[in-house]
């Protein structure tokens, strides 16, 4: 008895052993490619200084990361992705892990809209401002307000797009947090239209231990019009957008579902 127990420790203590390696060799390769992507991103973008399709292009590095992390990710774009001209990207926020998920759906000529300390973030910061995104100052609501203004102004004048997480920080498993209005504000103001991007539930989802973590779906809908809103009722288009999002991040997460069941099913029949 002792020497059974002793070859399941044995085997336990392999088994454990060999998935923290498998972390720390992810996180090691992961570190490493991430630095890399922030140093040629940072060279490359000097030369084309703060161009502002060099933000997708850098996103979508990024984006490729995906496997490192045991993902599957789905992206969808609708037949007109291309075609739809300036607007106002939003994007449902969840964890850091939309890094290399939602953040390959940053389409040609869009920057995004961070909070300024992202520039001390090491080696990342640097990449952030070089490509062209705009910093906004949280803590400043006069600031806040005149770069929702700034923002109206550039789409217009420099054909820009711009992303934005309308929740305004990490949502961290508590579903779609509710929408602050300055994205909104911003479409309004500068006449276009606002194009909702959902990813599918990650949260809890990823483990660096395990080989496989499943599918992810990353989805762009279809632009909705803000030619009937105002400033007066722009807490209804937030609102509407929400509802939009919210519902197909819910459909997202049951396909993932009955896709994973399906399989479970023909694996036990092979």
């Amino acid at each position: 008895m002792n020497t059974l127990n002793e070859l399941i420790s044995l085997y336990l203590r392999k088994f454990l052993r060999g998935f923290i390696m498998l972390k720390i060799a992810r996180i090691f390769i992961i570190v490493i490619c991430c630095i890399l992507i922030c140093i040629l991103g940072t060279l490359y973008s000097f030369i084309r200084f703060r161009n502002p399709s060099n933000v997708g292009i850098f996103a979508r590095w990024f984006g490729r990361l995906h496997p490192l992390f045991g993902l599957k990710v789905e992206h969808r774009f609708p037949a007109n992705a291309d075609k739809v001209g300036r607007c106002i990207y939003i994007g449902n926020h969840q964890n850091n892990y939309d890094m290399v998920t939602i953040s390959y759906m940053v389409m040609p000529r869009t920057v995004s809209v961070g909070k300024k300390s992202l520039i001390w973030v090491p080696f990342f910061g640097i990449l952030y401002w070089a490509t062209g995104n705009i910093f906004l100052d949280r803590d400043n609501r006069s600031k806040a307000h005149n770069t929702m203004s700034e923002l109206a102004r550039r789409i217009n004048e420099d054909n820009l797009s711009i992303w934005m997480f309308p929740e305004g920080t990490r949502s961290r498993g508590r579903g779609l947090l509710p929408f602050k209005t300055g994205a909104f504000h911003a479409a309004i103001a500068a006449g276009v239209p606002i194009v909702p991007v959902v990813c599918s539930t990650t949260h809890n989802k990823i483990d660096l231990n395990r080989w496989d973590n499943g599918t992810v779906i990353c989805e762009m809908l279809e632009p909705i019009d803000v030619s009937g809103y105002s400033r007066e009722n722009v807490r209804e288009l937030a609102e509407y957008c929400h509802d939009v999002m919210q519902n197909r991040i819910a459909e997202l997460d049951h396909e993932i579902a009955q896709k994973a069941i399906e399989q479970k099913n023909e694996n036990k029949q092979a």
